[in-house]
């Protein structure tokens, strides 16, 4: 039987390769198309929320939530923000908490990967050095340089 590790680890590289494979069908439906466009999504990914934000305004709503119930209905909600405040401590400590892999099978990306995105799309406008129409050598290259 594999270890828990193996098997999480084996889910999480699924993951990330579905998030990957998705942010290269973004960038592939730009190439070729009017920088107009391409200036477009590029404001919309500097507005997209990242895994670590959703998880911080998760646990906010989720905390504020418990004392609201805790107050009008049963004390026992106020465990709610407790238990909130122990997975944001953890995630502090660890970088980890049991909410992170929900939020990346949902498709929520890193900072990272927005920003690789973000780079992928400038190189095909022709930002930098030199431009390219292959969606594949774009992110590469913004894989190198996030």
């Amino acid at each position: 039987m594999p270890a828990m590790q193996e098997v999480l680890a084996t889910a999480t590289r699924s993951i990330d390769e579905r998030i990957q494979a998705k942010t290269l069908h973004d960038v592939t439906r730009f190439v070729g198309v009017d920088p107009v466009f391409i200036d477009e999504r590029i404001r919309e990914l500097e507005k997209e929320w990242d895994v670590s934000r959703t998880f911080e305004a998760k646990a906010g709503l989720l905390s504020l939530a418990g004392i609201a119930l805790g107050v009008a209905v049963d004390r026992r909600f106020l465990l709610v923000p407790v238990v909130v405040a122990g997975f944001l401590l953890q995630h502090s400590m660890t970088g980890w908490s049991p909410s992170l892999p929900l939020l990346r099978r949902l498709g929520i990306r890193t900072s990272a990967e927005i920003h690789q995105e973000i780079i992928a799309l400038k190189i095909m406008r022709g930002d930098y050095l030199e431009r390219t129409e292959y969606p594949e050598r774009a992110l590469a290259g913004a894989r190198t340089w996030a």
